[in-house]
């Protein structure tokens, strides 16, 4: 299995799909994100705030964004440790959102203000991947939605 952390989607046949209706039901977005040692901005701003930092300020201000679009942070928690499986590299940090659909997921992060405040988690990130993910039929009672 190749695993290639991305920040930005590479693959237009990724971003067509992202625009496809998805499940018809809530989707859970599970998130590995790999962190910068010092973050970097496009811009080529002067920083002091390592890339976990920079993420931070993103996490903070997408957590207040999601409820606009029906989203909401679920979980978000540091890796410690890989007790199965083998990868070159472990991510630093998983984190969980939910979003009624797809379509929402790809509002939020088409707005206005997710571009604003998205320059940090660029600044941020080392990469990630972003796996979408549905409750399977008879296991919705087990979430809190």
């Amino acid at each position: 299995m190749q695993v290639v952390n991305e920040v930005m989607p590479t693959d237009p046949e990724r971003v067509r799909q992202m625009m496809e209706p998805g499940p018809n039901k809530p989707i859970y977005m599970v998130n590995l994100l790999k962190f910068k040692d010092k973050a970097e901005y496009k811009d080529g701003r002067a920083t002091t705030l390592s890339g976990r930092d920079a993420y931070m300020i993103y996490g903070r201000a997408v957590a207040q964004l999601l409820p606009k679009f029906g989203g909401r942070a679920v979980f978000a928690a540091d890796t410690t440790f890989l007790a199965l499986g083998q990868v070159e590299e472990l991510w630093d940090e998983v984190a969980i959102a939910t979003y009624p659909n797809r379509k929402a997921l790809f509002d939020m992060s088409t707005s206005k203000e997710w571009r604003e405040i998205s320059v940090h988690r660029e600044a941020g990130l080392k990469g990630q991947l972003n796996i979408e993910t549905v409750l399977q039929d008879g296991l919705e009672g087990l979430m809190k939605r």
